[in-house]
């Protein structure tokens, strides 16, 4: 369980009115988005897939993926992300849109708290919660960004290619 302190590093960035912050060991960088193929199939947080370095990797955004834009059953028009962050999960990668990347930042010994066994299984991706600078702070598990049934459809698209 991450819970802050001087050995724990975090990107942190804005998505709508929310913190997320991801573990630095699991950013491998931050750009500018780029363009994205929809995949078929994916859930509604599931953007697509972007080419990054070479690679096909799928695009999840951070705002639907917490519920906020994408939770009604007719998805609104969503503006652009402002940045993509790159995440390495295992031998995987992934792109997180979000609106902004802010700062590395230190969190310090009790930011953060566990997840409320309520909260646990609706939030799925979120491993801890505090608050910073009076707004909300969502630590998502990096590893669990991405389901299972988007990996298997890209390795489908991979093999009839």
């Amino acid at each position: 369980m991450v819970r802050g302190g001087d050995n724990d590093r975090f990107l942190l960035c804005r998505v709508g009115s929310r913190i997320a912050a991801l573990e630095i060991r699991d950013v491998l960088e931050t750009m500018r988005p780029l363009p994205i193929e929809p995949l078929t199939g994916a859930p509604t947080f599931v953007l697509g897939l972007a080419i990054v370095r070479g690679f096909p990797i799928p695009v999840v955004d951070a705002d639907r993926l917490l519920g906020s834009s994408g939770s009604s059953s007719i998805a609104p028009i969503l503006p652009s992300p402002a940045r993509f962050v790159a995440l390495k999960l295992g031998a995987r990668s992934a792109a997180l849109a979000v609106d902004a990347v802010l700062e590395i930042r230190t969190l310090p010994a009790g930011t953060l708290a566990s997840i409320p066994p309520l909260l646990g299984e609706a939030t799925g991706v979120v491993s801890a919660i505090g608050a910073l600078d009076a707004k909300l702070l969502l630590v998502l598990e990096a590893a669990r960004l991405v389901p299972d049934s988007v990996w298997n459809a890209i390795n489908l698209s991979k093999a009839s290619a």
